[in-house]
């Protein structure tokens, strides 16, 4: 009888989609308050690249210039963050987030700078390059956050 239900129990965690501590991400391993700050953190900048689409379709680019400042500068986690807080970030993120983060931030001062010079053709370019930034980060960081991104079966290239 107990076999049975320790067999049973082993296949329900086998089928429930039980994560082990290898399946999560070193986001989700943050301090809840700190996970909490980095989710405010992406509502604005999500927020922020919804207005510069629609700023930058109006030709309004001195809007678009301030947002950009304020990605680049980071709405909230460089204000509110605490000494302990900044070092869990540096010590329990990979160094690729830290370096994807670098670049989004990167590219969010190359879209301020062109939007200051009102080069719609840039601002494009540089917009574009933010959003794949955000793409490829959580299609790597955040699946849990964004489970479209799981990597799909490749196809067979030989199959005719």
């Amino acid at each position: 009888m107990w076999i049975k239900v320790v067999i049973i129990l082993c296949l329900l965690v086998v089928f429930s989609g039980a994560r082990t501590d290898d399946s999560i991400s070193a986001v989700e391993k943050l301090d809840p308050e700190l996970r909490a700050l980095l989710q405010q953190e992406m509502r604005a900048i999500e927020a922020g690249m919804k207005d510069m689409l629609t700023f930058s379709a109006a030709g309004d680019f001195k809007q678009v210039e301030n947002l950009a400042r304020q990605i680049e500068n980071s709405f909230i986690l460089k204000q509110k963050l605490t000494d302990q807080q900044m070092h869990q970030l540096h010590t329990l993120l990979p160094a690729d987030f830290l370096q994807q983060d670098q670049q989004f931030h990167y590219y969010a001062g190359m879209l301020q700078h062109v939007a200051a010079n009102k080069k719609p053709e840039l601002v494009a370019f540089y917009y574009s390059q933010l959003l794949e930034s955000c793409g490829n980060c959580h299609q790597v960081h955040a699946q849990h956050r964004f489970p479209h991104f799981k990597a799909q079966p490749k196809a067979d290239v030989h199959a005719h």
